[in-house]
């Protein structure tokens, strides 16, 4: 069983607590991208982030001096968005950084695919940014299927807790024999399911800590989840979508 997520925007480095373990699976084409986009002018960054001046010069200063092999952080301390302070996997077990190893699984507009403990350095990359790389029309081309035949494990399960910017570059690809299941965690108002942003990414975090620490291997031990108000609605769930209704 895989379980896959979304990077996010705010990154960090920190080369003390935990050594990497390993390089990116795909490490040659991040440096074709990196390439790429340190050759751009600085008027093509900013549109390409889609960003303020000072964050494209905070960017283009991380991509002219990008030693991606060098000076690594491990992939899930890099990220510093609210779903990896709810995940908060500086304070994981070595049992649960085990699980979060063999399982889990960071979808990355600039490395495609990233374990927990591979080695990265701060970019600035999302997957809908339009990117025209080697002829692709844009970073989904890029890295077509590549994506899915890198997570999919024996299984065939997929635990889907990413964003649809992400899960679009996975979905696309699923065949029958595939079991992948999108977690939605939301509130009622009235009949309807409405998802708050930074509530359900706080879910998401809080959904793979729950799995890690309780070492879970079949979906149906999701619907034990509980936290923070959250409880499976089961009427409203299908095989395909576990719904998770927060209780306020």
């Amino acid at each position: 069983m895989r379980i896959i997520i979304s990077p996010a925007k705010q990154m960090r480095e920190d080369v003390d607590s935990l050594e990497p373990r390993s390089l990116p699976v795909f490490l040659d084409r991040a440096e074709r991208l990196r390439d790429h986009i340190s050759g751009l002018s600085f008027e093509e960054q900013k549109r390409l982030w889609a960003c303020n001046d000072r964050i494209a010069k905070e960017n283009r200063e991380r991509f002219l001096d990008m030693d991606l092999r060098r000076g690594l952080t491990p992939a899930i301390l890099s990220y510093d968005g609210i779903q990896y302070k709810y995940m908060a996997p500086s304070v994981f077990e070595t049992g649960e950084l085990s699980y979060i190893e063999e399982h889990l699984r960071i979808l990355s507009g600039f490395y495609g695919v990233l374990r927990p403990m591979d080695g990265v350095r701060p970019y600035r990359l999302e997957m809908q940014a339009r990117a025209t790389v080697d002829g692709y029309k844009d970073l989904y081309d890029f890295w077509g299927r590549s994506l899915y035949d890198e997570v999919m494990d024996e299984s065939r399960i997929i635990i889907n807790l990413a964003s649809k910017e992400y899960s679009r570059c996975i979905e696309k690809y699923l065949i029958p024999e595939d079991r992948y299941i999108s977690c939605i965690f939301g509130e009622l108002s009235g009949d309807r399911i409405v998802q708050k942003g930074v509530y359900a990414k706080m879910a998401r975090g809080e959904m793979v800590r729950f799995m890690a620490s309780r070492s879970i291997e079949e979906p149906e031990q999701l619907m034990d989840f509980d936290w923070s108000g959250y409880g499976f609605d089961k009427g409203r769930s299908t095989d395909t979508h576990y719904v998770f209704i927060r209780h306020t």
